[in-house]
């Protein structure tokens, strides 16, 4: 598994921004939807969705995009997110520029699910990312 993909639970990773060679490494662990959480241009160089999303084609994975800056997610996305998981034929990798976007995004479709807010920033705080801030929102979310 690349070094850059972090478990967050299992069948789902999130990684910083991965490249055409990330994307072979993902089929090879059985990924079956890669999912973007961030827009293209943000920084010089990085790569395209639309080069992501031609690896992943090419590797068999499904693809899709739900770019957003910063904590600036909707609650649309969310639930794209949500319509993207439940949908997915295997196992999950998302990714923006650090991880933490898709971290985020996928604890607030977790909250909205129901689960315990403690148990989600435990399970991101475990591979690596603070959601702690986040909390007034995972609570509002998880209250709906």
């Amino acid at each position: 598994m690349a070094a850059k993909f972090r478990r967050l639970a299992e069948g789902y990773w999130v990684a910083p921004q991965i490249t055409a060679g990330d994307v072979k490494e993902a089929a090879a662990m059985g990924v079956a939807l890669i999912v973007n959480n961030r827009p293209d241009g943000e920084e010089p160089g990085q790569p395209s969705g639309a080069s992501i999303e031609e690896a992943a084609r090419v590797a068999g994975i499904d693809y899709v995009s739900i770019p957003f800056v910063r904590a600036n997610v909707t609650d649309a996305q969310v639930a794209e997110l949500e319509a993207a998981v439940a949908n997915a034929k295997g196992p999950i990798l998302a990714y923006c520029r650090s991880g933490t976007r898709s971290t985020a995004i996928r604890a607030l479709a977790l909250a909205k699910a129901g689960r315990n807010i403690a148990d989600v920033i435990d399970e991101a705080a475990d591979a690596g990312y603070d959601l702690s801030s986040l909390r007034p929102r995972l609570e509002a979310m998880a209250a709906r």
